[in-house]
């Protein structure tokens, strides 16, 4: 019984941080899209556009089709996205896999207007990445200190750079 209840807490927390990641991603809507192969053919970074982000954790959006045949790329490959909004403090850090979608099946999936993707996909490449770390960052809000706290908080920031606060989701697998 006890087992059941920790798997039962464990999945709404998940769920819970899921919601939270695919609300900001949604929010932000843009990020940076690198890919951390050391291939020598890869898909270069570039700016995407967020399509939407599944119940399963994967970030779909659309690159510039590249020159070469996508059969010569990796069919899988580390991946980073920033996601920031200019005039927004926060920022959202996402580490995962990645893989090109190529399967007609697997595109209809996407909910966009049938025009659009017949034309992403005569320029574009369809990407999911699966959310393996996601770091999300907002500057720490200081309450009221006394003229003290803040001149040692001040003093202390001087040498200590950490004006972001970091909270790491890793979602179940």
């Amino acid at each position: 019984m006890s087992l059941s209840i920790n798997i039962k807490k464990l999945f709404m927390a998940t769920n819970q941080q899921l919601n939270f990641l695919q609300e900001k991603i949604q929010e932000i809507g843009s990020a940076i899209f690198f890919n951390l192969s050391d291939s020598v053919l890869k898909l270069p970074t570039s700016l995407v556009s967020t399509l939407k982000v599944d119940d399963y954790g994967f970030v779909w959006f659309f690159v510039q089709k590249p020159k070469q045949c996508l059969s010569q790329f990796e069919p899988e490959f580390p991946v980073r996205l920033d996601f920031f909004k200019k005039g927004n403090n926060n920022f959202l850090q996402v580490m995962g896999k990645g893989w090109v979608v190529t399967d007609p099946e697997e595109v209809n999936l996407i909910e966009v207007p049938e025009e659009v993707k017949h034309l992403a996909m005569n320029d574009m490449v369809l990407v999911k990445v699966k959310i393996m770390k996601a770091e999300y960052y907002e500057p720490k809000t200081a309450g009221r200190l006394s003229w003290w706290q803040n001149a040692v908080h001040t003093v202390s920031a001087w040498f200590n750079n950490s004006h972001y606060r970091p909270d790491t989701y890793f979602p179940a697998s």
